[in-house]
């Protein structure tokens, strides 16, 4: 799978190298079951029509931009992450679009000419909701007409649990709210974040979102070997602190997988044992 990061830049360079694909739009932060029915949809077509599939994604997250940066964002998985997994679901192309004030104010058209017509896009697949252009005046009932009629669409809709949309927004809440065990349902399977081990402590690798401060239900992983133990999240002034309640030898390569399971104990910094706290 080939990687393109998109700016103004660069984009007449890949306009002049585009063939013919079918592109999944999205942000697709944690890449979901909502996300994967966008992308499985979108592979699906782009075999039908024997082209490319192609994913066109927006960073940093679009809500950090219009919003000023005055709304922070947590992302659920970074990029290294997600292109494993693009890879895996058959996607040959993946765009990671620079979302700037000047992307933000493209008119619809705009974007529809320049960064799907012009980049070979001869179908697009998105949500019900996905929007595009300035103010997100863009959606998926008018993208047709928006490319001159040269963009075909598919709208998937929703996909939910007990009535919910599944979103990276929601999964963000439970996370925040220590909800783990309710991730699955979601996501497909348990929430995983790498890490680099200490001997101490855990530093999880950027483009995370860490639960809730507790104790959690947790299997640790690598190459070598996996471990059912429990980890405590600590929050302390310097940022959070993750620590293993159990020794962990066998894994102490540095680099960990932590795969979340479920909330044992709902604590906060003043109930944990203290000698957690001499680091």
């Amino acid at each position: 799978m080939e990687t393109i990061y998109l700016n103004r830049d660069n984009l007449s360079h890949w306009q002049e190298k585009a063939v013919h694909k079918v592109m999944a739009l999205g942000c697709f932060d944690g890449l979901h079951t909502g996300h994967c029915k966008v992308i499985n949809t979108a592979f699906e077509k782009a075999k039908e029509l024997n082209v490319r599939l192609a994913v066109m994604s927006f960073f940093p997250h679009p809500k950090s931009v219009v919003g000023s940066g005055k709304k922070q964002v947590h992302y659920l998985m970074p990029f290294s992450e997600k292109e494993k997994r693009l890879e895996s679901l058959g996607v040959d192309t993946f765009y990671i679009v620079e979302f700037n004030k000047e992307f933000s104010a493209l008119q619809p058209k705009e974007f529809a000419v320049k960064y799907l017509v012009e980049l070979g896009v001869v179908h697009a697949v998105a949500g019900f909701d996905f929007c595009y252009g300035y103010k997100g005046a863009g959606n998926m009932d008018r993208l047709y007409q928006d490319s001159g009629k040269l963009i075909e669409v598919t709208k998937v809709k929703k996909v939910g649990y007990k009535g919910e949309k599944i979103s990276s927004t929601c999964i963000r809440e439970r996370l925040l709210a220590g909800k783990v065990e309710e991730l699955p349902y979601f996501l497909g399977e348990y929430y995983e974040i790498k890490c680099e081990y200490d001997g101490r402590t855990f530093k999880p690798y950027p483009y995370y979102t860490l639960p809730a401060p507790g104790r959690y239900e947790v299997t640790l992983k690598n190459e070598a070997a996996s471990l059912q133990t429990e980890v405590i999240v600590l929050d302390s002034p310097g940022g959070p602190i993750l620590t293993c309640t159990t020794e962990i030898s066998p894994l102490v390569n540095r680099k960990i997988t932590i795969i979340w399971q479920r909330l044992l104990v709902d604590e906060n910094v003043h109930s944990i044992d203290e000698k957690i706290l001499i680091l």
